[in-house]
């Protein structure tokens, strides 16, 4: 069996892919201790591969870079799937890329989840990328409704991605009214809610409702569309949601969303020129016009996931039988 350490340690994608036959090798918590170099040197011969996703992102550019060499002299094979290629803020941006550059530059194999994506990765930095669609997340309930013109979208305090909450509901509110239907606001339970979105609920324009971490999907299926609305970002775990309990999307024009599912309607968001609520209401109000989609099918999607976990399996054992060669 090969001993697989995978950062995060655990999360739904994580999980999804993990091959049977593989041992996660390493304990939970965040950061994770496998991106500490004096942890991974203690520990390299406890793991047959090393599978980074994300969760590095607090580490300095010139630490992943040192990281990223440790990993090459200890010899550990690096596995790396790129979920995202860009970030809102213009520092963390550059930050960002250059972290990128770091560890697909140490990569032995590299992984990615749309062509455009892999496109992107050998425009920018000279790795081709074997392209796996991303699996299953979620399970239809059959016996929840969805409601016909019930537009959703998920807000919280203003932030990088999401800088102006209540310009969003806005124009996301307009859309749904204009397609006949109304707006919900998904707010995570315990999450500060923007005033403006806040005082908008107050005023009768759109319904807030709080979900826990286990309702999303249930909070998504209740929707004909759903609303993305981060001005950044190249993929989203949301919209494989959606795609499973059969929930349309409207999604910015940032990232590859439309790559991942056929189902999406594009408005224009983005980290360069923002949000462009005219678009977004326009987007919104044309995806009112579609019939709902289908759930996706379960056999379909199952073996989906078994042949992107097979490939996985054939990723690991190929790096680690290098490894034994050095």
């Amino acid at each position: 069996m090969l001993r697989v350490a995978s950062v995060p340690f655990r999360d739904r994608y994580v999980d999804a892919v993990l091959p049977d036959g593989a041992v996660r090798v390493g304990e939970p918590g965040e950061p994770s201790r496998w991106l500490d170099e004096a942890y991974l040197t203690d520990h390299a011969g406890d793991v047959d591969v090393l599978h980074l996703h994300t969760g590095y992102g607090h580490l300095g550019v010139r630490e992943l870079e040192h990281w990223a060499e440790t990993v090459q002299r200890l010899g550990v094979p690096l596995v790396v799937t790129v979920h995202q290629l860009r970030d809102a803020t213009q520092g963390v941006r550059a930050r960002h890329d250059a972290h990128l550059a770091a560890v697909l530059g140490t990569a032995e194999v590299v992984l990615t989840l749309t062509p455009s994506a892999a496109d992107e990765i050998a425009d920018r930095y000279g790795r081709t990328s074997i392209v796996l669609a991303h699996p299953s997340l979620a399970v239809h309930d059959p016996e929840l409704g969805s409601e016909r013109g019930l537009v959703g979208v998920r807000l919280g305090a203003a932030s990088t991605a999401v800088p102006d909450p209540a310009a969003v509901a806005r124009a996301a509110g307009s859309g749904a009214v204009s397609g006949g239907g109304r707006l919900r606001v998904l707010v995570p339970a315990g999450s500060e809610v923007d005033e403006g979105v806040r005082a908008m609920a107050g005023g009768g324009e759109l319904e807030l409702v709080e979900f826990g971490p286990e309702e999303l999907a249930a909070r998504l299926q209740e929707l004909h569309v759903a609303v993305l609305p981060e001005r950044c970002g190249t993929h989203s775990r949301d919209l494989e949601v959606c795609r499973d309990v059969g929930t349309r999307v409207v999604a910015p024009s940032c990232g590859f969303f439309a790559d991942q599912w056929s189902e999406v309607v594009t408005y224009a968001n983005d980290e360069i020129d923002g949000l462009d609520p005219v678009s977004l209401t326009a987007a919104v109000s044309a995806a009112l016009t579609r019939p709902m989609p289908r759930p996706a099918d379960r056999a379909w999607r199952e073996e989906q996931r078994d042949a992107v976990r097979r490939v996985h399996a054939e990723v690991y054992a190929q790096v680690a039988a290098d490894r034994s060669w050095v």
